[in-house]
């Protein structure tokens, strides 16, 4: 049996590459977005917060009009509120994440997914900039922009990777889903980097400029993606982009390789049962039978501990890093990009080792184990630069890599499986439940962080992740054990054959 990335490449045409590009760089400029956010907290602590309490603010608001504007008595309030926006902005976006995976697979998905990107930009640009030029704060406004805002940004991520699943089909999908998941991790990169540069005129100039670069990518998006093969007529007349198109109907879960006949002439080859179905328009999948699908359970509840370890890297990895070695947040902001990077690889590297074992789980195991150790290791670092971007890249490898892998290659799979066939309209609808999913632990945990700070120190935060990360490895133990024992079968039967 030849290596299942072999070959994959040649089947591709620059439909292909513009349709990853524009996906990517979609979801690329959305983190960016969001990761501003997360970058400019101690300065939104400083402003929320009276100058009595803060011997920063002079530098973000005139003395004269401060006690008219203060909202929080405190730094730790503060803290504690910006730690509910992360809940509040995760548990929406987990409930758009719900209903847009069944939208985007009804409507046009290009169209799902421009509004949530210009939307979210504009709702971004109030929050973050226009009431700072008005000074205009309040608690209730700024919690119902939040929840606008994760709505509309839970349209963007099943849209994508329902693009790319109806572009890219099971050949090498770990591997072209792991490179195209660090989408997320470039983001962030691109983020921390756009916040630090202009944080210095004020946080509201960090909103301003990822927004309207955010919007301005949606423009692209509207006018340029392809969201299927089948737009541009790569069909049964075009064989190598029409075959690898149906293959992708068979995913890396299924254990059946060989279930349709090729029929082939001379130059042509055409694959009769899926050729036909395309034929007709398939029907979209409700909403309870996607979640009773084979694998997106426990993979959901997986996510969902593993989301919440991720994203609490992703919201308060520059505040821990201030805080707690008493850095600039400038420098605290470009040192956290080493958690990224280590994601980006990570995914990468994990996604094609899943393609040569021709299993997902095995991988995830490992990778899970081994999270745990790179977090005790990085709440034990020192005050040292260099050692802290080394420990951040681990820790992101470990556990950036596996959160990826889940959302994106393993979704796809669960999208495009064998208890699908004549129904391929699910690939958002399970998207968004293995994410929302995902974002609810997330948003749950979020909360729990600056409580679990504020009360028992960083410490006691790090073993709680820890058992979450361990939570994971739970869930997806009982598909671990049946892929382990598939793999043992197979090398058995090798074993007899010679």
């Amino acid at each position: 049996m030849s290596p299942p990335c072999d070959g994959f490449l040649s089947q591709y045409t620059h439909h292909h590459l513009v349709a990853f590009l524009l996906t990517f760089f979609s979801y690329v400029l959305l983190h960016a977005s969001r990761k501003t956010f997360s970058n400019v907290k101690l300065s939104i602590s400083a402003q929320w917060t009276p100058s009595v309490q803060n011997d920063s603010s002079p530098a973000f608001s005139p003395a004269e009009t401060w006690e008219d504007n203060k909202l929080f008595a405190d730094s730790e309030d503060a803290t504690l509120f910006l730690g509910a926006l992360d809940t509040i902005f995760l548990f929406s976006y987990a409930v758009g994440l719900y209903v847009s995976g069944v939208i985007g697979d009804r409507l046009n998905l290009r169209y799902v997914l421009c509004c949530g990107l210009c939307g979210s930009a504009v709702v971004e640009f109030v929050f973050g900039t226009l009431t700072e030029w008005l000074q205009f704060y309040n608690i209730y406004f700024y919690c119902a922009l939040w929840v606008l805002n994760g709505l509309l940004q839970s349209a963007v991520w099943p849209c994508v990777v329902a693009v790319m699943g109806n572009w890219f089909g099971k050949s090498g999908r770990g591997f072209v889903f792991g490179l195209w998941s660090a989408c997320a991790s470039v983001g962030n990169i691109l983020g921390a980097f756009l916040a630090s540069s202009v944080l210095k005129y004020g946080y509201e100039y960090a909103f301003l400029v990822t927004s309207v670069v955010q919007f301005a990518g949606g423009v692209v998006v509207f006018f340029g993606l392809l969201t299927s093969p089948k737009e541009v007529g790569l069909i049964m007349t075009d064989l190598r982009p029409r075959e690898r198109d149906s293959d992708s109907q068979r995913p890396l879960i299924s254990d059946d390789e060989e279930e349709e006949e090729e029929l082939c002439d001379a130059d042509n080859c055409t694959i009769q049962s899926q050729d036909e179905e395309m034929e007709t328009s398939p029907t979209p999948i409700g909403f309870c039978q996607a979640f009773c699908l084979p694998g997106v359970l426990p993979y959901s509840l997986a996510f969902a501990c593993l989301k919440l370890v991720n994203y609490s890297f992703f919201f308060w990895l520059p505040f821990y890093l201030s805080r707690n070695f008493d850095w600039k947040e400038a420098e605290s902001d470009r040192l956290s990009v080493w958690y990224d990077v280590g994601g980006i690889v990570g995914g990468t590297v994990q996604g094609l080792i899943s393609d040569f074992l021709g299993k997902r789980a095995p991988v995830l195991a490992v990778s899970l184990l081994l999270a745990m150790g790179s977090l005790v290791g990085f709440s034990h670092s020192p005050n040292d630069r260099v050692i802290n971007a080394v420990l951040l890249a681990v820790t992101g490898f470990f556990i950036g890599g596996p959160s990826s892998l889940i959302s994106s290659a393993i979704s796809a799979d669960l999208g495009r499986q064998e208890a699908l066939r004549g129904r391929h309209d699910a690939l958002a609808t399970v998207t968004g439940i293995v994410d929302g999913t995902g974002s609810i632990g997330a948003a749950g945990g979020q909360y729990l962080v600056s409580l679990i700070e504020s009360k028992l120190g960083w410490m006691c935060v790090f073993y709680f992740f820890i058992v979450m990360t361990g939570g994971s490895l739970v869930f997806i133990f009982p598909l671990l054990v049946r892929e382990v024992c598939t793999m043992w079968r197979d090398n058995r039967g090798r074993t007899h054959q010679l």
